[in-house]
């Protein structure tokens, strides 16, 4: 099995040359950080991933994470050694605030830094993912006090956060939550409930757990209008600052899963001892824009994990192609046998795989950059876009990867089928792929009345017109045009029938989502690709070359499919809900 490589000149390129790095980082709130300290400090990070994450990745598959007798979790040995090193590195804590001891990097920033963390493990990643959501969400709703005790320790990694929303009739329909909370008279609260699915509910990597629970208070009227926001810590902490006495918190069981092995998904019990003590966060029944203010910046990341997962897979498989030697090749002496790579369906996969790598990285640090630039219209409706395409390429290029592996994809040994495994989740965790689509025609569509979208098309067109003056990028400017074209005839049909024939407007939702990702994606290349065609500055011409030569790939064979999904977004639902349940057996 390969080791993972940093992108870091791809990383780069993205940065500077598309998501505007410079940009971001002339805003005086950035006025201590340059975009030549922040390539500085990911070559670190990069260093550290490969060297020190990368190689605990196999372990983490292997060994899993395992709940003992007593309710503790034990994760793999190499974990441990691994997060000790991330504490130490202080990378957790680029993006916050300094007042609590963060370094005030562009969130853009923090991107960079996770997809090489997450690339290297996805299953360890996960532990400083769901910290940065709690961290988010005390920073934004809670206490001076609640700040004060909690933050400092949660940005350097000492104390973990997790996010407990999900209970056993309450997954996507958060509203059916029935966990309770009663005052108790001083400032905190009882609570009670069980949660599951909760990612590093339980484990063995820091000292404390800053569990943000979702749950009731008496006369709490019923759906999302009754939730409230608590923080309940695994220890509680004394008035000094250490840890006391142990929480009424445990960890029932954790689930056994197709992947991330590694990381324990738990099962908790809140007050099974006469209930969890915790502290409301923010105002009573505001818990639902709590959460979102945690799962806004969480469903990004976790977009890149689709991208991340799929840059893995795709070295691997890209080293395996260059190694393996089977059949012979057009053009190869007679008798000799060729590496597959030189076999041209080989090519088409590695090929489809590199170029939706580079668009995934557009769009997902495009999507960033909006939000350290406080461009907020542009910044939420992408989200859907990064969250949901980027997840659903991240199944579909790890199985290319399996697939260029042929059989020895198919068995453990290689490493490929973990990659195969652990991308699954990510559609389906921080509000499921439908979810998405439905917030993007429900909720992102209707911004200025469609005025949103369409302005990012007409940015996008612009780009097509500019492709047209260079002739090795002219029939990609043509495509993008068409497919600007088909996203904007798609996005006035939705925009028309939204307060008409709801049925049809979520009906089409999931195939717009994709024509509309895989437009704007396509756009993104563009300017990756005229970037690339200008002044090399101190990137090597093969790399440029390199740009060139995907962002046309995507742009000839891959964005013609978005044309083709327009009949799907025009079409009523009638077709689509046409049998009854009987008739689907």
């Amino acid at each position: 099995m390969s080791d993972y490589t940093p992108p870091l000149l791809d990383i780069r390129f993205v940065m500077d040359e598309v998501a505007d790095l410079g940009g971001v980082v002339a805003a005086e709130r950035f006025a201590h950080v340059d975009a030549a300290t922040v390539h500085d400090v990911l070559a670190e990070v990069g260093r550290m991933m490969a060297e020190v994450v990368a190689p605990t990745n196999r372990d983490g598959d292997l060994i899993g994470s395992v709940r003992n007798d007593d309710g503790s979790v034990t994760t793999p040995p190499s974990f441990k050694a691994a997060y000790r090193q991330w504490v130490e590195s202080g990378f957790g804590a680029m993006p916050f605030d300094p007042d609590y001891g963060g370094a005030g990097f562009p969130w853009v920033t923090a991107i960079a830094v996770q997809e090489m963390l997450t690339s290297a493990n996805m299953a360890l990643s996960l532990c400083p993912l769901l910290t940065q959501g709690a961290i988010d969400a005390i920073h934004a709703h809670g206490s001076d006090e609640q700040k004060a005790t909690y933050l400092p320790k949660m940005l350097t990694g000492e104390w973990t956060g997790s996010m407990n929303l999900t209970e056993p009739q309450a997954g996507s329909d958060v509203g059916a939550v029935r966990a309770k909370a009663e005052p108790v008279g001083d400032g905190s609260w009882k609570i009670t409930g069980q949660k599951i699915f909760i990612t590093y509910g339980e484990h063995d990597l820091a000292d404390n757990i800053v569990h943000l629970v979702l749950a009731r208070t008496p006369g709490s009227p019923p759906g999302t209008k009754g939730i409230s926001m608590f923080l309940v810590p695994k220890f509680l902490v004394n008035a000094d600052g250490s840890l006391g006495e142990r929480n009424d918190v445990s960890c029932v069981s954790i689930e056994h899963k197709l992947g991330i092995h590694g990381s324990p998904t738990c099962v908790m019990s809140y007050g099974d001892d006469g209930g969890a003590v915790g502290w409301l966060v923010g105002g009573e029944r505001e818990g639902m824009r709590n959460m979102f203010t945690m799962m806004n910046n969480a469903r990004l990341s976790v977009g890149l994990q689709g991208l991340c997962i799929s840059e893995r897979a795709y070295q691997q498989a890209l080293a395996y192609a260059q190694e393996r030697v089977q059949g012979r090749a057009i053009g190869a002496p007679a008798g000799e046998s060729s590496q597959i790579i030189e076999h041209p369906d080989v090519r088409r996969m590695l090929m489809t795989q590199r170029a939706w790598i580079d668009a995934m990285r557009c769009l997902v640090y495009v999507n960033a950059a909006a939000l350290d630039k406080g461009e907020r219209e542009l910044a939420d409706l992408l989200i859907p876009l990064s969250k949901s395409l980027c997840t659903d390429l991240g199944n579909e290029l790890t199985s290319l990867a399996l697939q260029v592996h042929g059989g020895m994809g198919y068995v453990e040994e290689t490493g490929a089928a973990q990659h195969y495994r652990d991308a699954r989740i990510a559609a389906i965790y921080e509000g499921t792929n439908g979810i998405q689509a439905i917030d993007l025609v429900g909720r992102k569509l209707s911004m200025r009345g469609g005025g949103v979208v369409l302005d990012l098309l007409d940015e996008l067109a612009g780009h097509a017109k500019a492709l047209g003056a260079l002739p090795e990028l002219a029939l990609f400017g043509e495509r993008l045009t068409d497919a600007v074209a088909s996203a904007r005839t798609a996005t006035e049909h939705l925009v028309s029938i939204a307060g008409t024939d709801p049925r049809s407007l979520l009906a089409a939702s999931s195939p717009y989502l994709r024509l509309l990702a895989t437009v704007v994606c396509g756009g993104l290349l563009a300017k990756a690709a005229l970037a690339a065609s200008g002044e090399p500055g101190d990137y090597p011409a093969e790399f440029l070359a390199a740009k060139r030569t995907s962002a046309k790939f995507f742009g000839e064979q891959i964005l013609p499919t978005a044309d083709g999904l327009l009949p799907a977004v025009l079409a009523p639902a009638d077709d689509l809900c046409a049998l009854s349940p009987s008739q689907m057996g």
